[in-house]
């Protein structure tokens, strides 16, 4: 077992594993272009380790992760993308929950709008070349070449509480995916196609739901794509100091 998975000992913390951590979650960033490098079920499992002393309200850590390697993420992305490829999938797949607002409102439709024509103009996308585009938000569910799909689901018993542990689960997901040389992508995309993914995996939905899913991998280093860089505001922009 990882070392790093168990409790805490209460040495003093060094400036190196500062900037380590520091390092870790900085460098982080959706990745939309893997290398095919296989990544051992060790590490995996590691990841997975470090990641589950994520907190979550009254110890109830909602968690549940799909690993898919080799034929079984092979099966989910041939379903899904022959989903998303049929002719009025929209009306026969639609999201379990509403990730966006349903209304959207400056600051954040600006971010929104910002993200998606930067990534678009990298790849050489122009305003209206909706064929283009479709086929780059396709490349979702094929986790964008990532040899590693996962899954979370939840537990529809739970509550919103139980909600914002799983977002500080899935953010030590990554982080320690970065702190062993890996990179990931966040994909919400894989929500619309809920019932499929129930299918493949096996997944009673009468009690389970897909809460996100996520590619991980090894970036491929030349990609134009993996150069985006988000924007991040100003700790002054968002906070407030009472003193």
């Amino acid at each position: 077992m990882s070392n790093a998975s168990q409790p805490r000992q209460d040495s003093p913390l060094t400036a190196e594993h500062t900037a380590a951590v520091d390092h870790a979650i900085t460098s982080r960033r959706s990745i939309r272009r893997f290398l095919p490098t296989e990544v051992p079920r060790s590490v995996i499992e590691d990841i997975l380790r470090v990641a589950a002393r994520a907190p979550s309200g009254t110890n109830t850590q909602p968690w549940k992760v799909h690993v898919l390697t080799g034929q079984s993420r092979q099966t989910l992305v041939d379903r899904v993308t022959a989903a998303y490829e049929a002719e009025g999938n929209a009306h026969r797949h639609q999201e379990q929950y509403a990730y966006y607002p349903s209304q959207w409102v400056p600051p954040y439709i600006d971010r929104r709008r910002k993200v998606g024509w930067d990534l678009y103009g990298l790849l050489g996308l122009e305003r209206g070349d909706k064929a283009g585009m479709h086929a780059q938000h396709r490349r979702n569910y094929a986790f964008f070449d990532a040899p590693v799909g996962l899954i979370f689901t939840i537990d529809k018993i739970m509550g919103q509480g139980s909600w914002l542990d799983y977002g500080m689960f899935l953010q030590s997901v990554m982080v320690a995916a970065r702190g062993r040389g890996l990179d990931t992508c966040p994909q919400a995309a894989w929500n619309q196609f809920h019932a499929v993914i129930a299918e493949v995996l096996g997944l009673d939905e009468g009690s389970e739901m897909v809460v996100v899913g996520m590619a991980l991998g090894y970036a491929a280093p030349d990609a134009i794509e993996n150069t985006l860089l988000t924007e991040r505001e100003s700790v002054a922009s968002f906070t407030q100091f009472l003193g």
